[in-house]
């Protein structure tokens, strides 16, 4: 895989002669943020070289290079999931990819369901850590020693300070924010009640269907991350409500404005 990421690497320095500081995932719902970039560059993932297509409604589909409060950013409009049929690696290529075209520290944000009974929809939540309930894992397989080491340390997959920052600026802004632990499924059904009753006993405060495989890769390659998630839903309660993508998107877009806020200054 290392020469298809060397390829696309190579690629993206001819057409742009651009070095990102941070890469940024955005997910369901949360691609306004690219409309605050001050855009040098935007290319539809089609006409990278060797990248994957997403394929999810709310998602965008393009790389969008440009300068987001004084910080030059690299922005995936549009993710990969696992439950596409993407591989792991197919879907984490592109954070590969980004590390070696100069992105320095890894922005992910997603829309999630809470089970955390103090969460409320429309409530944000900072990752602390994280539970991988994918059954499987990015990293399976040849090891290439370039990219980062066979058994990377896990212990800490996001970054304190940035956690610490962010906290300090949803307070700022009086935003409802919490600090907690998410947990990755395959998808893409939602859960079912037993499910969510499973996943708050583990330990989890979120549920969704991403994020985490971006993140074992980042830090394989010893990429600082900071992770964001909209609650968009809430499960685990005896009165399990029905759920559809169009209500996490809705959901997703009404608290945009505050992640986009908080992100923004973040990386300041």
């Amino acid at each position: 895989m290392l020469k298809e990421i060397n390829e696309t690497t190579d690629f993206l320095r001819k057409r742009t002669n651009f070095k990102p500081e941070y890469a940024i995932v955005l997910g369901s719902g949360l691609g306004g943020l690219a409309d605050k970039v001050k855009k040098e560059f935007e290319i539809p993932y089609n006409e990278i070289l060797n990248f994957p297509v997403s394929t999810v409604k709310g998602h965008g589909s393009k790389l969008i290079l440009g300068e987001l409060n004084g910080r030059k950013i690299a922005a995936l409009q549009g993710r990969f999931h696992f439950y596409e049929g993407y591989s792991m690696q197919e879907l984490s290529f592109p954070i590969r990819v980004l590390k070696l075209f100069g992105a320095e520290k890894l922005i992910v944000s997603n829309a999630c369901g809470g089970v955390n009974p103090q969460y409320k929809i429309g409530d944000l939540m900072i990752i602390e850590d994280h539970i991988n309930l994918m059954g499987s894992n990015p990293l399976i397989g040849f090891n290439n020693d370039k990219l980062g080491p066979r058994f990377p340390d896990m212990s800490l997959p996001y970054d304190k300070t940035l956690i610490q920052k962010a906290k300090q600026i949803a307070n700022q802004k009086q935003f409802r924010c919490h600090i907690g632990v998410y947990a990755a499924v395959t998808g893409p059904c939602f859960e079912t009640r037993a499910e969510y009753k499973y996943i708050r006993i583990i330990g989890a405060d979120a549920v969704g269907m991403s994020t985490v495989p971006e993140v074992i890769v980042a830090r394989h390659m010893g990429m600082p991350c900071f992770g964001i998630s909209i609650i968009t839903d809430i499960g685990g309660g005896d009165q399990l409500e029905a759920i559809t993508h169009e209500d996490v998107l809705k959901v997703a877009r009404t608290a945009e404005e505050k992640v986009t806020a908080l992100v923004t200054e973040l990386i300041s």
